[in-house]
């Protein structure tokens, strides 16, 4: 049975018919209603939408992310970032049926539910929103969800007209089915035209899966349709100068799981999207729109993991980041809609201090995205000015407009970014201007290295872990936003749970889970930890008051504290066998914890707690950035610091050759070898690799040769030995 690291792609079935299939039964699910409505004069209310949104979540969420999992796995660009794009659409699309149907009023029940219309006015008297008005926002904030996804619709129909001639036919009617749904939410009659668009949605995934399911089957395309696409992709434009190997980026072409590069662009177009409709006060509560932003951004996480099984530390990281940033946000804001209100939050928040971090993560990524093309230097720039405007001290009238502006402007730019990657990717060629390299990879890694006075062994400089700059940003943002006042208000409190739960716990169990992939010393213990700690410090120090947490419950808060000082303390060892940064880390959150303990016994020493977390945050700001960068140039730019206990490995006998031995897997083995004999020197190598050596010589006859010679290195491991490079061409 073949590994897990290696089960081919060709073993998976076509996940195109799954996909297909969840899109034609979810529209049909709609049609149903829309066409009933129509026919009945009645529309679709209470149970009947919360079962609705049930089937269009199991159906069209979960059905259709399986698909796009497995397409991603099977090197799929289009289909993968499709079809997770549409689970996240109906995903959404079905938890706002159910909201709507849990909020809605049966008029012959109207005057028999009373206390339930009490309990729904109390939980929004703060923004002034009454059950009548309930249904009405909720509309609002789908329309405002399904705008973008009609955007990105047109996009895909396009993009897919360069792989088929059906899917653009798919895609252009959901589009349009999109368009009048949208439009059916303030007019019922574009729901009769939305019910004839479902219904052609259906005919094509229908013949779509069919013709998938059958070439599956008989392995060639029998019914017409996949195969030949309506325009080549290539007539869109001529390779871009600024290539990959320009750039000094030419890798091994990883085509083990498709590029996320599309759909971390995809997600950052819905997030600010929606943030800016409500920016602009188009909607006043933020609770339905927080379902869609909350879906969109585990989508985005699917992104960043399936960047991190590319080993590409960058976009894991980045999408990352911006998941974070929109959760948070997002949170941030249904609390402020929900229970204190927008004046109050600009009173409370001036206290706040935990986007900074945001604004510094930012822009190192910018530093890290110099070696890169100009699109993706604008992008991180232009994410730049969204975290500037959602500084907290920003006066409360000005706060909301510029964050508005800002997410508008990352909007455009994260939908020409979509269509970018999406092209380039399809046609393996960069077709789509993305703009030249600002700063070329051999200048930056100069400038990088300053920092590093000491040449570390080139046996030794492994770079950094892929996870452990998610690991810094998740708990930098997480100690910064638990600095408060002395003396902070209610208020204050419930504002900063989201800023300390969702990248101290959520996240962080999502960097543990990374961790476990990668197979790093000691696995995901510390991270895991940290989840622990951060979950226990957002439930006792700023959800309290909302508990109701009594002296007892203090008292087994401290010795839970008591617990988490052990536990670090052997933490504290396990960072000594990495490096110095991760020393310091555990080091400092022994005294938080110590902090910790002292406020469940009611003795916080407050300046102690404030400088332990402000340190804690700068070392993971530093340690962010040396790993990012140590991660994406796979050496040692900016020094972590040796590990201060060092494993002692017992000396192997050295195995003696009768010749020189050298890597010729490697560029400076085969320079070793090529120098070896110039001076009339011997040299042995695998005979797996020696086709190599071949292709570097004076006879490109050997080529063919040693390809014959590879055939019987899988009967028996033989290894010859070459004196000159005449040899090759004899063999």
């Amino acid at each position: 049975m073949a590994s897990a690291s290696g089960f081919p792609a060709s073993f998976y079935g076509e996940p195109g018919v799954l996909g297909l299939l969840a899109n034609g039964i979810s529209a049909f699910l709609v049609l149903l209603q829309n066409f009933h409505g129509a026919r009945t004069g009645v529309p679709a209310e209470g149970v009947e939408n919360i079962l609705a949104g049930v089937h269009l979540i199991l159906i069209g969420g979960v059905c259709q992310l399986v698909a796009g999992l497995i397409s991603f796995r099977k090197y799929d660009h289009l289909s993968g970032t499709s079809f997770v794009g549409y689970a996240a659409l109906w995903g959404s699309y079905g938890a706002t049926r159910i909201f709507l149907g849990a909020n809605q009023q049966s008029p012959n029940l109207f005057n028999e539910s009373t206390s339930i219309n009490n309990t729904i006015q109390d939980l929004f008297t703060d923004t002034s929103i009454n059950k009548t008005d309930i249904p009405m926002f909720i509309k609002e904030s789908a329309i405002a969800g399904l705008v973008p996804y009609i955007l990105l619709s047109f996009l895909l129909a396009f993009c897919s007209a360069t792989v088929n001639y059906i899917m653009p036919f798919v895609f252009g009617a959901i589009t349009l089915t999109l368009i009048f749904e949208a439009i059916g939410l303030v007019a019922g009659w574009a729901l009769v035209v939305s019910g004839v668009l479902e219904l052609l949605i259906l005919l094509f995934a229908i013949y779509g899966s069919s013709a998938l399911l059958i070439k599956g089957l008989a392995q060639r395309y029998v019914l017409k349709g996949f195969g030949n696409p309506l325009f080549n992709v290539l007539l869109l434009g001529t390779t871009n100068a600024s290539s990959s190997q320009s750039l000094g980026q030419e890798k091994k072409k990883n085509t083990k799981y498709a590029e996320p590069m599309a759909l971390g662009f995809f997600c950052d177009t819905v997030s600010p999207f929606i943030f800016a409709f409500y920016a602009f006060n188009y909607f006043p509560s933020v609770s339905v729109a927080a379902i869609w932003i909350t879906i969109n951004s585990a989508a985005q996480l699917l992104s960043s993991y399936y960047a991190y099984l590319r080993q590409d530390c960058y976009h894991a990281t980045k999408f990352g980041l911006h998941c974070v940033f929109w959760l948070v946000k997002t949170w941030e804001e249904h609390v402020v809609s929900v229970t204190i209100g927008r004046t109050e939050a600009g009173e409370v928040r001036h206290a706040m201090v935990g986007n900074w971090f945001f604004v510094s993560a930012a822009l190192v990524f910018c530093i890290a995205s110099l070696h890169k093309d100009t699109l993706e230097l604008v992008h991180n720039s232009f994410f730049v000015l969204v975290t500037i405007s959602t500084i907290s001290q920003i006066p409360i009238e000005r706060y909301y407009i510029f964050f508005g502006v800002t997410c508008s402007l990352f909007t455009l730019l994260s939908y020409y970014g979509t269509f970018a990657r999406l092209i380039n990717t399809i046609a393996e060629k960069s077709l789509i201007p993305v703009g030249p390299q600002p700063v070329s990879t051999e200048s930056l890694q100069k400038y990088l290295s300053y920092l590093k006075r000491s040449k570390i062994n080139e046996s030794e400089d492994k770079g950094a872990q892929l996870s452990d700059a998610l690991f810094y940003l998740s708990n930098g943002v997480a100690a910064l936003s638990a600095i408060h006042s002395i003396q902070p208000g209610l208020a204050f409190f419930d504002l900063t749970v989201p800023w300390v739960l969702i990248p101290g716990a959520i996240i962080q169990a999502y960097v543990s889970r990374l961790q476990v992939q990668g197979g790093q010393r000691f696995g995901s213990v510390i991270p895991s930890f940290y989840v622990a700690i951060w979950a226990t410090w957002s439930w006792f120090r700023f959800a309290g008051h909302r508990l109701q947490i009594s002296t007892e419950s203090a008292n087994g808060f401290a010795a839970g504290a008591i617990a988490f000082l052990v536990i670090n303390a052997f933490l504290i060892l396990v960072a000594a066998y990495n490096n110095l940064v991760l020393l310091a880390l555990t080091t400092i959150m022994e005294v938080i914890i110590v902090c910790f303990l002292l406020s469940a016994l009611g003795r916080l020493p407050y300046q102690l707690e404030v400088a332990m977390l402000a340190v804690f945050a700068i070392i993971c700001l530093y340690g962010m950035l040396a790993s990012l960068v140590n991660s994406i140039f796979s050496k040692t730019l900016i020094p972590v610091g040796p590990s201060l206990i060092k494993n002692k490995k017992k000396k192997e006998s050295e195995t003696t050759y009768p010749c020189f031995i050298a890597n010729s897997r490697e560029t400076s083995g085969l320079l070793k070898i090529a120098k070896s004999l110039e001076n009339n020197g011997v040299c042995g190598i695998p005979t797996d690799t020696v086709y190599a050596l071949a292709a570097s010589c004076k006879n490109p006859s050997a080529i063919e040769k040693i390809y014959s010679i590879k055939v019987h290195a899988c009967r028996k491991a033989t290894q010859y030995c070459l004196t000159n490079h005449q040899m090759p061409a004899l063999l």
